[in-house]
């Protein structure tokens, strides 16, 4: 037993001195204009990036991201970084999105590249190997991409991943790992897994309804049939409306002019339907036919769905209608510890950033409180003064004194 944690401590200890960090951008200064670049392919409208803590914070020079600042408009930046492939590694995607404007429609996603991508030409069509994060539009789309391109095609996860939707900073993560399984989490929290081909449509089916089969003509599959035996009542038969028993003939009716007068029609209260014969237990039920599979000869196991041969960039391509998304600490590694370990003082400053909010708020509400005040003085103010004017402007009646 202590053999063999010994043996799992050492190659735990091994793997940590493999584990690397490909890019961490922490975005704390202007130099992040130096290595990332902006698309400049033609017939879009790009916006512009802004390093920023934003409105509220926790602490404003660690806080610091680079935020959409532009309403309608496409975003696409990138940044290359050293090559690197997955074989027998995990790979670890991780950022932090901050919807400071209560976004209303817009991506907050990342793309994953490889060294093919031209970065002043990117756009929404580039090829890209991993997408993923949050996207939001409205009240029916809040959801997590994780979107995997597999032979050159952009295949979507198979489950539905809600991503947050307030005004905080969020940290998402994707664990891909070796043994075909992957991990997303939000905020260092679990909240979805699974296996690769479960999950996505990379591969064919496994098993393949059998074309050869074919449903036996007296397979019968009704769990219930029409009691032979049941008969219709003879007083079942009525018509569906009657002439109303209660109207009369108008008396300014001519026959002559308007015709033989006929009473309306009402539903007959006593009509019943077309009959229909009571249903009994079929004795000759087999059940519902299930078709046979047989193994899908088009499909082939791959034991290597996880792996990236090549990834060396990461973008932001984007559109947002309402402007204001923060992006920070962006994260590539083979390190599911560090990434944990880069995320201890999240929780700090999501709640520095609702105690800066609540302040903000509670100004700007004291503030609105006062100019309603004033203005409500100043109306009294203007009140008063007409008054004055109009007692001004009485005119003056000369008494009339008679003589005695």
């Amino acid at each position: 037993m202590k053999s063999h944690l010994f043996v799992f401590v050492l190659s735990a200890y091994f793997y940590a001195l493999n584990a690397e960090v490909y890019l961490e951008e922490k975005f704390q200064d202007d130099s992040w204009e130096k290595n990332w670049i902006y698309s400049k392919h033609p017939g879009k409208e790009f916006g512009k990036f802004v390093l920023t803590a934003g409105k509220f914070f926790n602490n404003e020079e660690e806080d610091k991201g680079i935020q959409t600042s532009q309403d309608a408009r496409f975003y696409a930046l990138s940044r290359k970084f050293k090559p690197f492939g997955t074989e027998g590694k995990d790979l670890v995607i991780q950022f932090t999105v901050k919807h400071e404007q209560n976004i209303d429609c817009g991506g907050g996603y990342i793309k994953v590249f490889d060294c093919s991508l031209n970065q002043e030409d990117m756009h929404g069509e580039s090829p890209y190997r991993v997408m993923f994060g949050p996207d939001i539009c409205g009240p029916g789309t809040k959801k997590v991409h994780v979107i995997l391109n597999y032979k050159d095609k952009n295949v979507l996860i198979n489950k539905e991943i809600r991503c947050k939707d307030d005004v905080y900073t969020h940290a998402y993560t994707l664990i891909i790992k070796p043994d075909n399984t992957y991990e997303v989490q939000i905020d260092g929290e679990k909240v979805e897994s699974g296996e690769l081909e479960s999950d996505w449509d990379l591969l064919p089916p496994k098993k393949i309804k059998d074309p050869e089969a074919k449903k036996p003509e007296d397979w019968d599959d009704r769990a219930t049939i029409p009691d032979p035996d049941d008969t219709k009542p003879e007083d079942w038969d009525k018509p569906e409306h009657i002439p109303d028993p209660e109207a009369t003939k108008p008396d300014d009716w001519d026959d002559e002019m308007d015709g033989e007068w006929e009473p309306p029609m009402i539903d007959n209260p006593d009509y019943k339907g077309e009959w229909q014969p009571k249903q009994i237990d079929n004795p000759a039920y087999k059940g519902p036919w299930i078709h046979p599979e047989i193994d899908n000869p088009e499909y082939t196991p791959d034991s290597e769905l996880y792996k990236q041969k090549e990834i060396c960039a990461v973008g932001f391509d984007l559109w947002q209608v309402k402007s204001g998304t923060i992006f920070d600490s962006v994260l590539i590694t083979d390190d599911v510890q560090y990434a944990k370990d880069t995320l201890s003082g999240l929780k700090e400053r999501q709640e520095g950033e609702k105690k800066a909010k609540e302040d903000i708020d509670k100004a700007e509400r004291e503030a609105a409180a006062a100019q309603e005040k004033k203005d409500d003085n100043e109306d009294e103010d203007d009140d008063d003064d007409e008054d004055a004017d109009d007692e001004e402007h009485v005119p003056q009646v000369e008494e009339n004194h008679d003589e005695l």
